[in-house]
């Protein structure tokens, strides 16, 4: 219904200038009663946004935006439901009317913008360009505990703001201690005896905060986080202030048994002292802060000959990106040359394609 509503309003550029109407005449009401402060920044005329759907950020953007703009809304339907040019136009203002005057709705709504605000804090963390491994694990663990606790302790909390936010907007709030009826509310319908109150806090709310919390868990099991962890040994930050062979050691041998054998580790765990000691000593390793920098000054200054395994470790610890953000713009830039009518480019005439095409840009920049 959400998204009903909002494609409803949206879709119209006679219904967006209707709702900016409104909403300039409830800011000057405002204004003029007191109400509201002028200020630079302040009081911005605002619309509708719809969400996208690849990114997941204008998900919390429109539901903010339809909090918001919530009277301003209501409004708009009620006049669409009145003055409609058509009959199945003036329909569907009615209809998205009233289950936005709903209690469901609006407890929802509120729930939503609740929950998606901490999700969209997490998604915009790891939207970043650079974003280290450690930090990232922090901002997974600190989301869990706050819908943990939010669980324990956030219903009185929520249902106050939905209740203040019903009696802002005149949406009718239901007895809490009465009977949940489903369907169309026919006795001979409904299963079970549980209370409005139960409804909306276990079934809909705890619900809700379980199965984000079973999704953070899924996407980020045990294992994952104990290889992240261990990658975080190669952080060259800091002065190389997370090495740690024992770490790298059991990353190698735990997450690459394939790539590494058993005389390998050995070998492995000699060339990581070695390597202890030249990356304090040499100015080749001074002032590096990434992974990549890392692989590349290895390449430069032909110590890889010297530790060609722990360079084989690092390659297959770049393979495992936080930040998917850069890796999204690569694949974008991909499909500049990989397109539909060259999709089964090998990947030998693939890079020789690039190499040209780098060199057709560098000229171009000459």
């Amino acid at each position: 219904m959400f998204t009903n509503i909002v494609n409803f309003v949206s879709a119209s550029a006679k219904c967006c200038n209707e709702l900016n109407l409104i909403r300039k005449a409830e800011l000057k009401e405002l204004l003029d009663s007191g109400e509201l402060e002028t200020g630079r920044g302040l009081n911005q005329t605002r619309s509708l946004k719809r969400a996208g759907a690849t990114r997941w950020g204008s998900h919390y953007s429109s539901i903010t935006s339809l909090m918001t703009l919530f009277k301003e809304t209501k409004l708009l339907l009620q006049e669409i439901s009145d003055f409609g040019p058509n009959q199945q136009f003036r329909g569907d203002a009615e209809s998205n009317y009233i289950a936005m005057m709903s209690f469901e709705f609006v407890f929802s709504l509120v729930l939503m913008d609740k929950i998606m605000g901490l999700t969209n804090f997490l998604c915009q963390v790891f939207q970043t360009k650079t974003q280290d491994i450690v930090s990232a694990l922090n901002f997974v663990e600190n989301t869990k505990m706050q819908f943990q606790d939010m669980r324990a302790h956030g219903w009185d909390d929520l249902f106050m703001n939905v209740v203040s936010f019903c009696e802002l907007h005149g949406v009718d709030v239901p007895d809490m201690g009465s009977r949940y009826m489903t369907g169309t509310r026919r006795s001979c319908q409904q299963k079970d005896f549980i209370t409005v109150e139960h409804y909306y806090r276990i079934d809909v709310f705890n619900d809700v905060i379980d199965c984000m919390l079973r999704e953070l868990n899924d996407r980020f099991p045990e294992q994952t986080i104990e290889l992240l962890i261990l990658s975080s040994a190669l952080d060259p930050r800091n002065s190389f202030k997370s090495f740690n062979i024992e770490h790298l050691c059991k990353l190698a041998e735990k997450f690459y048994p394939a790539d590494f054998i058993p005389s390998d580790l050995k070998a492995l765990e000699i060339e990581l002292r070695y390597f202890q000691n030249d990356m304090h000593r040499l100015p080749c390793f001074k002032g590096i802060t990434t992974l990549p920098q890392l692989c590349q000054q290895l390449v430069e200054t032909t110590l890889v000959e010297n530790y060609h395994l722990l360079y084989r470790l690092i390659r297959l610890v770049l393979t495992l990106p936080v930040s998917t953000a850069t890796t999204k713009r690569a694949f974008s830039c991909m499909r500049i040359i990989k397109n539909s009518l060259w999709s089964t480019i090998a990947d030998e005439f693939l890079a020789d394609t690039l190499k040209e095409s780098l060199l057709i840009v560098s000229i171009m920049q000459r």
